[in-house]
C-alpha cells in the first residue's frame, strides 16, 4: 500500500494519499479536484551516519533550506 504525495493544480494544496492498485485516482481533500501532480516522496530513515552526497540528490534551490530532493521536497514552497 504505497503512500503518494500530490499537489492539487487547482488550489495548490499539498497532501498524501494511500493508493491501492485497483482504487480510483485520489481527490484533493480541500477542493475535491482531480487535477493532481504526483510528487517525488522524500522519506525519513534513521541511520548512524549521513548518506553520501551523491545519493542525497539535488538540494532545494528555491531557498536556503537545502532539503534533499530539490524543490519537490522543500517545505517552504508549499
Amino acid at each position: 500500500m504505497p503512500i503518494f504525495e500530490y499537489i492539487c493544480t487547482d488550489c495548490r494544496k499539498r497532501f498524501e494519499a494511500l493508493v491501492y492498485n485497483n482504487s480510483k485516482p485520489p481527490q484533493c481533500p480541500l477542493c475535491h479536484g482531480t487535477n493532481l501532480d504526483q510528487q517525488i516522496s522524500v522519506f525519513a530513515m534513521g541511520a548512524s551516519r549521513a548518506a553520501p552526497s551523491s545519493l542525497a540528490g539535488p538540494a532545494c534551490e528555491g531557498c536556503a533550506c537545502s532539503v534533499p530532493g530539490g524543490p519537490a521536497g522543500c517545505p517552504n514552497l508549499d
